[in-house]
C-alpha cells in the first residue's frame, strides 16, 4: 500500500495528506485487486494504526457492496475466511479494537450476510458462534453483527438515485429482506434465541455492557420473530429480574416495550400486559418517586405508555369484534393503569411526562366514545386537566432572550399538551371551561404578587380555549350563553385587570396574542378598545424594551386594527399621531438604532393605510391623510437617491439602496388597505400614488445597486397595476425601457411577470405598447440565453431554464389574451424565429413545465391562424413543424411519463393535434396517413 497516502487517514493530518488519502481510496475502489491487499492486512494484523484498519474495512465494504459478483468463487471464499480469521484474532489480541472499528467490521459482516446467506453461506451464524463461543470479546462482535444484520433487514435506508431506479431497488430489497427473514426464522432463529439466553444468563451479574447489548438485540429482533420464543416464562422472568438491577433496567425496559409492542391477538395481548404489570407492581415499580433516576423513569414511562396503548388497541378490536365481555375486562385493566399514568404525566421531568402523553390521549379518546362517564372516570378527566395545566407552566430556567435547544424542546412539549387539552374539550367542554375559569380568575385577582409563569399560563389557557372550544368564524361571544358569558367575563378581566403591565415578556406577549385571538369580544364590548390600543402603543407594546415584543406586537397590532376597522373610527387621528415616530424611514447611518426593524415597519404602514382607507372620512380627508403618510417617504427617497448617485464606498451604496427599497416597500404596503369596495379612486388617493410612481421611477435609471432598486420598484408597479388600473399605463413604457437595459437572467425573469400582468389586465389597450417592446424584450431574452456558461455551473443552468419558462409564459399570455396580432405584426422573419423557439421548447428541452406551455401556445396559434384565412405560410408550418413536434416530444427518452408535469405536457400535446384536426379537417388525417407517419417507417396496418 502507498504508505505516504495512508498518513492522510489520520484526522490530524494536514489538508494535502488528507486529499491524497481520499484520492488513494478512490483509486483502490476501482482497482481489481486492491481489496486483496486490504484483506491480507486485516487477516494478518499488518497495521496497528486504527485509521488504516478502518480504511481496509471500507475498501472491503465497497467491494462487497458494488463489485462482489465480479469475483471468482475462490476470491469470495477468501473474503469469508479473512473475516473469520479477523474475528478469531479479536479474542487473542491484548487490547480490544476501538468501537468504531468493531462497528465497521460488523457492517461488513452484515453486507456479506445479505449477499451470501441464501446461497453460499447458510451456516453464517453457526460459523460465527463456533468461533466466539462465550468469549466476551467474541460475544461483543457477535451482538454487533446481529444489530448490523437487523439494520440491513429492517431499518434499511436506501440511497436515492433516480426515482425509477430507487423504486425498483426498494422493491428488490424488500423482497430479498423478506426472503432472508423467512429463511432465518426456519433455519437459525431458535438457535440464536438460545444463544441470547445463554449470554444473558452468563453475563447478567458480571458484564453489564454485554448484557445491555444483548437486551438491545432481543428488542430489535422481537418485532419480526416468533414472539413465543421470547414471551415465555424463562425469558420474561429474567427480564423482570433485570428491572431491579440499576445498570440493566433501562435496556430491560426497552426490551419489554418491544415485546408489548408486537402485534398479537387482543385477548392474548391483554393477558401478557396484565401479567407483566402484576410483576412490575409487586416489585414496587408502580409508585413513582420524584427523586428516582430520571433516565430510567423516561424509559419506564415509555414502557407504561406502550402497555396502555396496547390495551387500548385490544379494547378497540374487541369492541369491533362484538366481544363485550372481554372488552369490559380490558377497559378495567386500562382504568387500573390511570393512576400510574397520572404520576408519570405530572412528573417534573418533561421527557418522562412527554413519553406517557400517547396513552393519555388514547384513554381520553375511549372516554369520548362512552355514553356516560362514571364518577371515577370524571375524576380522571379532572386530574388529567389539572396535570396539563400544571405542566404547561414555564420553569425558572427557561431563557426567553436566547432560546436554545432546551427551550425548543419545551415548545414542542407544549404542543403535545395542547393536543391533550383539545381532546379534554371533546370529552367534557363544561369541565374544561370551568377549570380554566377558576385558574384564570384566581391568578388574575392577584397578578401583581404571582410569579410570571403562573400568570402566563393562566392567560395561555384562555388563549387555548379558542381552539379547544371550536366555533365558526370566531363567534365565541354568541350562541351558547354559558360559554359566551364565561369567555366574556374572562376577557373583561384580562383587559381591565392591568395585567398588560406585568414586567415579563412572556406575559406581555400572551396578553397581546389573546386580545387579538378574541377580537370579536371588542365588537360586543367596544368600550375596552381604547385601553387595549394604549397598551399596544406605549411601553407595553410597540415601545417595549424587548425587540422581540416590539416585533411581534407590530404584527398583532396590524391584525387587531384590521379586524376591528368598523370600531376604529373614533381613534384614527389619535393613533396616526401616536405612531408617527414609528413610521420614520431609518437613515442608513451607523449607530442609529430604530425601535422597529424595516420588516416590522411594514405592518405599521399597512395599519396606517387600513385606518385611513376604512375610516368614515370624506375622500378629501382620506387623500390628505394618505399624503401626510407618504410625503415624508417621497421626500426622503429623493434625498437618498441623490446621495446614492454620489456614494463611492460599496457598503455605503448598499445601505442607501436598502433604505430606498424600504421606502418603496412601505408605500407599496399601504396600498394593501384598498379593496373592491374601497378603491384608490373612490378614496381620492390616485394622485398621491401617481406622485409616488413619479418619485420612485427615476431609481430605475440609477447605475448603482440595480438589482435591489429594480426589484423594489417592480413590486410597486405590480401593486399599482392593481390599484391605479389605467392610470398607471403612461408610466409603463419608460419603466420597461429602463428595466430592459443591462439586465441579467434574473432581472428578465422577474420583469416578465409584470408584462404578463399588464397584458392580461389591459389586453388590447396595451397592444401598441406590446408591439413596440416585443422584439426588444425578446432580443434581451435571447441575448442572455445565448451567453456561454460553465459546463458544471448548475445555478446558471437553472437561471436559464427559469428564464426560458418565463419567456414561454409571456408568449402564452399574449396569445391567450387574444392579442396574437402583437406577434403577427413583428415581420415574417421575426414571427418565424419566435415560432421556431416554441417548437424547440416543445421538443428539445427536457423541461415538462416549459413543454406544456409551448403546446398551449401552439394550440392557441393553430386555433387563431390555422384556418383557411390564416397568415400566409402558417398551414405549411403546421404540417412541417407543429405536427412533427407532437410526435417527436413524447418519443424523446427524457419524456418521463412517471412524472406528473410530463403527463400534463402530453395532454396539451394531444389537444394541439386535436385542434389541428378541427381547423384543417380531413386534410390533416390525409397528411398523417400518406406523408408523415410513413416517413417515420410506421407499419401501414398501424397507420390505418
Amino acid at each position: 500500500m502507498d504508505e505516504q497516502a495512508l498518513l492522510g487517514l489520520n484526522p490530524n493530518a494536514d489538508a494535502d495528506f488528507r486529499q491524497r488519502a481520499l484520492a488513494y481510496f478512490e483509486q483502490l475502489k476501482i482497482s481489481q485487486d486492491a481489496w486483496q491487499v486490504c484483506a491480507e492486512a486485516l487477516a494478518q494484523s499488518i497495521y496497528s494504526d486504527d485509521h488504516i484498519k478502518f480504511f481496509c474495512f471500507q475498501v472491503l465494504e465497497h467491494q462487497i457492496k458494488f463489485k462482489y459478483s465480479e469475483l471468482t468463487e475462490v476470491q469470495q471464499q477468501l473474503i469469508r475466511e479473512t473475516l473469520i480469521t479477523w474475528l478469531q484474532a479479536q479474542m487473542l489480541n491484548p487490547q480490544p479494537e476501538k468501537t468504531f472499528i468493531r462497528n465497521k467490521a460488523a457492517q461488513v459482516f452484515a453486507l456479506l450476510f445479505v449477499t451470501e446467506y441464501l446461497t453460499k453461506w447458510p451456516k453464517f451464524f453457526f460459523d460465527i458462534l463456533s468461533v466466539v463461543d462465550l468469549n466476551p470479546r467474541g460475544v461483543d462482535m457477535y451482538l454487533r453483527i446481529l444489530m448490523a444484520v437487523d439494520a440491513e433487514l429492517v431499518d434499511r435506508d436506501v440511497v436515492h438515485t433516480s426515482e425509477a431506479s430507487y423504486y425498483f431497488t426498494l422493491i428488490f430489497e424488500a423482497r430479498r429482506n423478506t426472503l432472508l427473514k423467512d429463511t432465518m426464522r426456519e433455519q437459525c432463529i431458535p438457535s440464536l434465541v438460545e444463544s441470547w439466553y445463554q449470554i444473558l444468563q452468563n453475563y447478567q451479574y458480571n458484564n453489564s455492557e454485554l448484557t445491555c447489548q444483548c437486551l438491545e438485540v432481543v428488542g430489535a429482533y422481537v418485532s419480526w420473530i416468533d414472539l413465543s420464543l421470547i414471551a415465555n416464562e424463562r425469558f420474561i422472568n429474567m427480564l423482570l429480574g433485570h428491572m431491579s438491577v440499576e445498570v440493566l433496567r433501562e435496556e430491560a425496559c426497552d426490551c419489554l416495550f418491544e415485546i408489548v409492542n408486537k402485534g398479537m391477538d387482543p385477548i392474548d395481548k391483554t393477558k401478557l400486559v396484565e401479567s407483566l404489570c402484576q410483576v412490575l407492581q409487586s416489585a414496587g415499580l408502580f409508585s413513582i418517586d420524584q427523586e428516582d433516576d430520571v433516565d430510567f423513569l423516561a424509559r419506564f414511562s415509555k414502557l407504561v405508555n406502550g402497555m396502555g396503548q396496547a390495551l387500548i388497541a385490544s379494547w378497540t378490536k374487541l369492541i369491533k369484534n362484538g366481544d363485550m365481555k372481554s372488552a369490559q375486562d380490558t377497559l378495567q385493566a386500562i382504568e387500573a393503569k390511570v393512576s400510574l399514568m397520572l404520576q408519570l404525566l405530572i412528573h417534573e421531568d418533561d421527557d418522562i411526562s412527554s413519553n406517557i402523553i400517547g396513552f393519555c390521549y388514547d384513554y381520553l379518546h375511549i372516554l369520548k366514545q362512552l355514553s356516560a362517564l362514571s364518577d371515577q372516570q370524571k375524576a380522571n378527566v379532572e386530574a388529567i386537566m389539572l396535570a396539563v395545566m400544571k405542566k404547561l407552566t414555564y420553569d425558572e430556567e427557561y431563557n426567553f432572550e436566547n432560546e436554545g435547544e432546551d427551550e425548543a424542546m419545551f415548545v414542542e412539549y407544549r404542543k403535545q399538551l395542547k393536543l391533550l387539552l383539545d381532546r379534554l374539550a371533546q370529552v367534557s367542554p363544561e369541565l374544561l371551561l370551568a377549570s380554566v375559569r377558576r385558574v384564570f380568575n384566581t391568578t388574575l385577582q392577584n397578578w401583581q404578587t404571582t410569579r410570571f409563569m403562573e400568570v402566563e399560563v393562566a392567560i395561555r389557557l384562555l388563549y387555548m380555549l379558542a381552539e379547544a372550544l371550536p366555533v365558526s368564524h370566531g363567534a365565541h361571544f354568541s350562541g351558547d350563553v354559558t360559554k359566551a358569558t364565561a369567555l366574556q367575563d374572562m376577557m373583561r378581566t384580562l383587559v381591565t385587570s392591568g395585567v398588560s403591565a406585568y414586567q415579563h415578556t412572556s406575559v406581555t406577549l400572551e396578553f397581546f396574542e389573546t386580545v387579538v385571538r378574541y377580537e370579536k369580544f371588542f365588537a360586543v364590548e367596544p368600550q375596552h378598545i381604547p385601553t387595549v390600543l394604549m397598551a399596544f402603543l406605549d411601553h407595553r407594546g410597540l415601545r417595549h424594551t424587548s425587540p422581540k415584543v416590539r416585533s411581534r406586537t407590530a404584527y398583532l397590532f396590524s391584525r387587531f386594527v384590521k379586524s376591528l376597522n368598523k370600531q376604529m373610527n373614533p381613534f384614527i387621528e389619535d393613533v396616526l399621531n401616536r405612531i408617527q415616530d414609528l413610521l420614520e424611514l431609518s437613515p442608513p447611518e451607523n449607530g442609529y438604532q430604530a425601535l422597529l426593524s424595516s420588516d416590522d415597519q411594514l405592518f405599521i404602514y399597512e395599519t396606517a393605510g387600513v385606518l385611513i382607507v376604512n375610516s368614515e372620512y370624506s375622500a378629501e380627508r382620506k387623500q390628505a391623510l394618505m399624503r401626510n403618510l407618504l410625503t415624508p417617504l417621497m421626500e426622503k427617497f429623493k434625498v437618498l437617491l441623490e446621495k446614492l448617485m454620489m456614494a463611492q464606498d460599496e457598503d455605503r451604496q448598499m445601505a442607501l439602496a436598502d433604505c430606498l427599497n424600504h421606502a418603496v416597500g412601505f408605500a407599496s404596503r399601504t396600498s394593501k388597505a384598498f379593496s373592491n369596495k374601497q378603491t384608490v379612486k373612490q378614496c381620492g388617493c390616485s394622485e398621491v400614488y401617481l406622485d409616488c410612481l413619479q418619485t420612485f421611477l427615476p431609481a430605475l435609471s440609477c447605475p448603482l445597486q440595480k438589482e435591489v432598486l429594480r426589484s423594489g420598484v417592480r413590486t410597486f408597479l405590480h401593486r399599482m397595476i392593481i390599484c391605479l388600473e389605467e392610470e398607471v399605463l403612461p408610466f409603463i413604457p419608460s419603466a420597461s425601457e429602463h428595466m430592459l437595459k443591462d439586465c441579467e437572467a434574473k432581472d428578465l425573469q422577474e420583469f416578465i411577470p409584470l408584462i404578463n400582468q399588464i397584458t392580461a389586465k389591459f389586453k388590447t389597450q396595451v397592444s401598441p405598447f406590446l408591439q413596440q417592446m416585443f422584439m426588444p424584450l425578446l432580443h434581451a431574452i435571447f441575448e442572455v440565453l445565448l451567453l456561454p456558461a460553465e459546463e458544471n455551473d448548475q445555478s446558471a443552468a437553472l437561471e436559464k431554464q427559469m428564464l426560458r419558462r418565463s419567456y414561454f409564459a409571456f408568449l402564452q399570455t399574449v396569445t391567450g389574451s387574444g392579442m396574437s396580432e402583437v406577434i403577427a405584426n413583428q415581420g415574417a422573419e421575426n414571427v418565424e424565429r419566435v415560432l421556431f423557439t416554441v417548437i424547440q421548447g416543445a421538443v428539445d428541452y427536457p423541461d415538462p413545465i416549459a413543454q406544456k406551455t409551448c403546446f398551449i401556445i401552439l394550440s392557441k396559434l393553430v386555433e387563431l391562424w390555422g384556418g383557411k384565412d390564416g397568415p400566409v405560410g402558417f398551414a405549411d408550418f403546421v404540417y412541417k413543424h407543429i405536427v412533427p413536434a407532437c410526435f417527436l416530444a413524447p418519443l424523446k427518452q427524457t419524456f418521463d411519463l412517471a412524472d406528473a408535469q410530463t403527463v400534463l405536457a402530453l395532454s396539451e400535446c394531444a389537444v394541439t393535434l386535436k385542434t389541428i384536426h378541427l381547423k384543417r379537417g380531413p386534410e390533416c388525417i390525409q397528411y398523417l396517413q400518406q406523408e408523415y407517419l410513413p416517413s417515420l417507417q410506421v407499419a401501414p396496418e398501424i397507420i390505418q
